[in-house]
């Protein structure tokens, strides 16, 4: 859920000077509630500090689906993609990546990193410096974070120099102008053939025809999941997260975690081990993989079956209260393979609500 900034008139010396008095009595908050907090978008607050002494954030060319590529020979690198409700983070290298700019797509399809990009939203991107950190980051065109890239202690730094030196923009002066995105606001139900799309979803032979037939028919996933039939969706407890995290926590199945906002998905495929929960937040702390969840942004559960050529591939569905999805839980699968057993008792055992 993108938040809109559209309508500031801050300049960039304004923010400037703003966000260094919100840090002076908030030493530990991040950029993002820093930017929250002034009333800015995140990349309005990054543009800010552009050519001033002291500071090292640069403007690199919108190039996207090119820098891109570029990232596999850097190595080792973290990647982070979060909405306003759960951030996921992947630590590994960019590896089978294929562009497909005639679509303003992309992904890499690794192990280790495993992305889908949507471009068509996309509008800037920085490398930052805030020691001892290196990163890239990439902003939607309202200025919300859709995908960051940091170096961690393997990454191949004069690599990333390298590619910031070439790709930086002939614009170095300050200052970010955001903007605003078309709202996403679901058509009524009574105007939706809400009977045909429930046909043409039992009709489906990959999980991956799912979100074309959502737009087809002008309906919105939580919509979706709403006039489905039992066998296809059903409502469990607002915890359930829990339950599936713990299980697999405890028994060591593999699972699939997603995790995206408007221009990207990050995906964690393999066991989760170490949870925690602090403060707001219910977490996965494994090395190379961190998943932070903020528990008071979820309002509802879903089981949600799709059919595929391989059979039913069952997923556990989370929402916030305005029918936005958080992130998805599947077994861990690939196309060809049948979904896993012990992972379809797991989710048919979530007491229905």
């Amino acid at each position: 859920m993108a938040i809109s900034h559209a309508t500031t008139a801050q300049t960039p010396e304004s923010i400037y000077v703003a966000a260094a008095a919100f840090r002076a009595d908030n030493p530990r908050a991040r950029a993002r509630n820093v930017a929250e907090g002034i009333g800015v978008s995140e990349a309005e607050l990054l543009a800010s500090r552009i050519g001033r002494p002291n500071e090292s954030v640069i403007r690199l060319r919108p190039e996207f689906p090119d820098i891109l590529m570029e990232i596999e020979a850097l190595g080792p690198v973290m990647a982070l993609t979060r909405n306003h409700a759960c951030v996921h983070e992947k630590t590994g290298v960019y590896r089978k990546g294929e562009m497909m700019p005639e679509a303003s797509m992309g992904l890499f399809n690794d192990e280790e990193i495993d992305i889908r990009f949507f471009f068509r939203s996309w509008g800037a991107v920085f490398f930052v410096v805030d020691e001892p950190r290196m990163s890239l980051q990439f902003f939607d065109k309202e200025g919300t974070a859709v995908h960051k890239i940091y170096a961690v202690e393997d990454t191949d730094i004069m690599a990333m120099q390298s590619l910031v030196e070439a790709y930086a923009s002939q614009d170095q002066q300050p200052g970010f102008e955001p903007e605003e995105l078309a709202p996403k606001t679901p058509r009524p139900l009574d105007e939706i053939d809400t009977d045909g799309f429930v046909e043409a979803w039992k009709g489906i032979d990959d999980t991956h025809s799912f979100f074309p037939l959502l737009r087809k028919f002008g309906i919105s996933r939580r919509q979706a999941v709403e006039v489905a039939p039992a066998d296809l969706a059903r409502k469990v407890a607002r915890t359930a997260y829990r339950d599936v995290m713990q299980q697999a926590s405890e028994t060591g199945l593999e699972i699939m975690v997603f995790v995206g906002n408007d221009g990207c998905v990050q995906i964690h495929s393999g066991p989760v081990k170490r949870l925690k929960t602090v403060g707001e937040w219910y977490n996965i702390l494994d090395p190379g993989f961190n998943l932070h969840l903020k528990e008071e942004a979820v309002a509802e559960c879903f089981v949600v079956v799709k059919p595929t050529s391989d059979g039913p591939v069952t997923a556990l569905e989370v929402f916030d209260a305005e029918g936005e999805l958080i992130l998805q839980f599947f077994g861990k699968r690939k196309p060809g393979i049948p979904e896993l057993k012990e992972w379809r008792r797991l989710v048919a055992g979530l007491p229905t609500r």
